[in-house]
């Protein structure tokens, strides 16, 4: 993963990138940047009210080139749809509630990128480390309410 750069306009980041400028490419960054951890049906909601009319095949492959251009990252936690964000370029982690699905930022525990080490490399050379922690938000705690954890499918087949 690399950084295209610190600027915050979106104009600026596609020209960067080397990206054409278009009205979508604007809107979906801009989404994502309002609204971190977003699934592609949000981030085309976004773009519909501010553009009108633009089909959701369009926003996914705008998804696709900002994230291949290093301008968003995409995160898959387990049981989710991918989400994006547009903090690229450093070595931080998630937390994911089991409940509501809510999703934050955490920073690197410790060193640069990867800051974890495999126990075996199994000759790769490792770039970057990706964790996801699973736990229960503050809201969800509050409500007292708990879904049960997911069905692990292999315990059936023992």
């Amino acid at each position: 993963m690399h950084e295209i750069g610190t600027d915050t306009d979106p104009r600026a980041q596609l020209r960067a990138a080397g990206l054409r400028v278009t009205a979508p490419r604007i809107a979906v960054l801009g989404a994502v940047a309002a609204n971190p951890h977003s699934d592609a049906d949000t981030v085309t909601a976004e773009v519909r009210a501010q553009l009108g009319s633009v089909s959701t095949q369009a926003v996914y492959d705008v998804l696709k080139a900002c994230v291949n251009a290093g301008l968003l990252r995409r995160i898959e936690p387990a049981g989710s749809p991918a989400r994006f964000e547009a903090r690229t370029g450093d070595n931080h982690h998630h937390l994911v509630c089991r409940d509501c699905g809510r999703v934050v930022d955490v920073d690197c525990v410790v060193g640069h990128a990867p800051c974890l080490e495999p126990s075996q490399s199994h000759g790769f050379e490792v770039d970057e480390a990706e964790v996801v922690f699973w736990g229960r938000c503050e809201q969800c705690r509050a409500t007292g309410e708990q879904k049960p954890p997911p069905h692990d499918h292999q315990l059936d087949h023992q």
